[in-house]
């Protein structure tokens, strides 16, 4: 098999089109169209649906791209890796974090990544859907409490809990009256939030009043007195030891995880391995507290 053409049809694959391939690479279009073309000759098999606007992979061609693209990534850090004489990390790091984390940490966390390493361009999205990574190109997500993929391999790097929280002049029912609530938009129209055993109740009935897009938003609202909230306790920790806030116990649901996910492979990339071991500095007990302190640093 011609590596080179291989390498076309991955580049192309990964943008999802020969035109904007072309300018990504500053090489002709019609050059990658006739080694793609070559490359399905040579295999006798169609890799692209050409009809319509879109450039989509067949079967054939997404199964190739699954198989062939981090080998061929595997073998240019190999060669940069040798030209540099080591493993320095370089070239470009695509990273996908979910909206929270990106909102308090992700920030800073990219700007001492970037000073630190700077042969990588770092590149952060923020989404909270499940991204496709081999389709999307990234290199490492981040996901919260992520479902098992046998096609992906990380760790949990950071742990948190939700804690119910109100502003000290709203007064907490005794008689099972609901409270108002602040809550973040959802299709769930909880009635009723239940509680862990020490929390004083097994359960706080809520009215939700007011409806908002991110949980930091949630936060300036309870803090506002505008009703409870269900909140992580690294985003309250400070607004509770201040007294801007009152606990009113924990709510019973799993523990919160963030990991960092990447796709299995036999070498890890330099780039990947440094981010890694920038969150494990970061965090390095993993804690609720580590993170309150991070943000407020």
């Amino acid at each position: 098999m011609d590596l080179l053409a291989l390498a076309d049809f991955n580049l192309v694959a990964r943008h999802g089109g020969f035109g904007k391939a072309a300018r990504e690479a500053g090489r002709p279009k019609a050059t990658l169209s006739r080694r793609v073309s070559e490359l399905e000759a040579s295999l006798q098999l169609r890799l692209f649906e050409r009809g319509g606007r879109a450039l989509k992979l067949t079967e054939e061609g997404r199964a190739l791209f699954e198989r062939t693209g981090t080998l061929l990534t595997e073998l240019d850090e190999a060669a940069a890796a040798i030209a540099s004489g080591g493993e320095n990390p370089r070239g470009r790091l695509r990273i996908s974090a979910p909206l929270l984390f990106s909102q308090t940490a992700m920030g800073r966390l990219a700007a001492e990544f970037a000073m630190k390493y700077p042969q990588v361009q770092l590149e952060v999205t923020t989404d909270d859907r499940p991204v496709d990574m081999i389709e999307e190109a990234y290199d490492l997500v981040i996901r919260v409490n992520p479902a098992p993929d046998e096609s992906l391999v990380g760790r949990a790097f950071l742990h948190d809990r939700l804690v119910i929280v109100a502003n000290p002049a709203l007064q907490r029912p005794t008689d099972g009256r609901p409270v108002p609530a602040v809550v973040r938009v959802s299709g769930e129209r909880a009635t009723a939030w239940k509680l862990r055993p020490g929390s004083g109740s097994a359960s706080l009935a809520v009215d939700p009043i007011l409806q908002l897009s991110s949980l930091p938003m949630v936060r300036d609202a309870v803090r506002a007195g505008a009703g409870v909230g269900r909140l992580p306790i690294s985003l309250v920790s400070h607004d509770l030891a201040a007294g801007r806030l009152v606990h009113w116990g924990d709510v019973d649901v799993p523990e919160i995880s963030l990991w960092a996910l990447y796709p299995s492979r036999r070498l890890l990339s330099a780039r990947v391995s440094a981010f890694l071991e920038h969150l494990r500095l970061a965090f390095p007990k993993g804690a609720p507290d580590e993170l309150a302190a991070y943000v407020a640093g």
